[in-house]
């Protein structure tokens, strides 16, 4: 299947698993008064308006780079990304006051537990196969829109998970308490997911650097060709762009060798970096080792 088919495919089988555990979630909690279930159900509707951001964001990151936008659409997936984080932190500041409120005026449901179980754990299922895919398309394509909704959907394996674990204590002890207890511990669950998210997708609009394993790994492409080029001070920078990421270096190289040489090998090094990192574009500017303010002085005898 070809990559932006394939991202598209699972951002669209997000979407449908979302309005299915929504509509199951959002019935069930009416059905049993119970604040953890309503408060899942706050969730996977955020969930479903994210994976729809998701949808878009993968369908405009995937056009050709224009006039209007010559380095491409990647930033969509990195602001659908934030947005993301953004509505996940809102549905678990939700979730905290209607919680406290609750647990202040001591408003607790008897709710019927056999039936919220049993949403609960289908919940779990679901929601572990879908975001397991997330993950595996958005590492294979370096998606950051894909992978926040694969992280959105992953808390809400934990926070299913704690709020089937808490309507089996409630059906065991018969503490009502443990409701909107509950739902405390999965708003927690979802704000670290949000802010997560949040940070991740601000520094790539930002244009942060990728991180330092990943320069490191590019540095040692290049000395390999240390007798002929080596890499300028703070010759290298680097950026993520959507699933892009941006790499540019400068080279100096010997001022005896040719303009060919010093094609093939720029030519060498690009090859090699695009087979460690397939979803990259690079850069290289070349230059003299005796390139500066003299530099066309300098270079009158030798031929650069």
């Amino acid at each position: 299947m070809e990559v932006n088919q394939k991202k598209k495919f699972v951002a669209g089988l997000s979407i449908t698993s979302n309005v299915i555990l929504s509509v199951l979630k959002i019935t069930t909690g009416i059905l049993s008064g119970s604040l953890s279930i309503i408060s899942e159900a706050i969730h996977s509707l955020s969930d479903f308006f994210a994976s729809v951001l998701t949808f878009y964001s993968v369908k405009k990151s995937s056009l050709p780079a224009d006039n209007e936008h010559p380095y491409g659409y990647g930033k969509y997936e990195d602001m659908a990304g934030f947005i993301e984080g953004i509505l996940i932190i809102l549905a678990s500041i939700y979730i905290f006051v209607e919680s406290t409120r609750k647990i202040i005026l001591g408003e607790y449901t008897d709710s019927e537990n056999i039936l919220g179980i049993s949403v609960m754990f289908i919940a779990v299922i679901m929601n572990i196969i879908i975001s397991s895919l997330l993950f595996k398309v958005a590492k294979e394509t370096n998606s950051t829109s894909l992978y926040a909704d694969g992280e959105h959907l992953r808390t809400d394996v934990y926070s299913s998970a704690s709020v089937l674990i808490g309507l089996v204590l409630i059906k065991i002890t018969g503490h009502s308490v443990l409701d909107p207890l509950m739902a405390i511990l999965v708003g927690g669950i979802i704000y670290k997911a949000g802010y997560c998210i949040c940070k991740k997708a601000a520094s790539n609009l930002l244009d942060h650097s990728i991180p330092d394993e990943n320069k490191n790994s590019i540095k040692q492409i290049v000395e390999k060709y240390g007798d002929k080029a080596i890499l300028k001070g703070n010759g290298i920078k680097t950026r993520q762009v959507g699933p892009i990421m941006d790499i540019d270096l400068i080279l100096q190289f010997d001022g005896n060798t040719s303009i060919c040489d010093c094609h093939k090998i720029c030519d060498d090094i690009e090859r090699q970096i695009s087979e460690l990192y397939p979803n990259c574009s690079i850069s290289i500017h070349s230059e003299p080792v005796c390139y500066g303010k003299n530099c066309q002085t300098s270079c009158e005898k030798i031929t650069c």
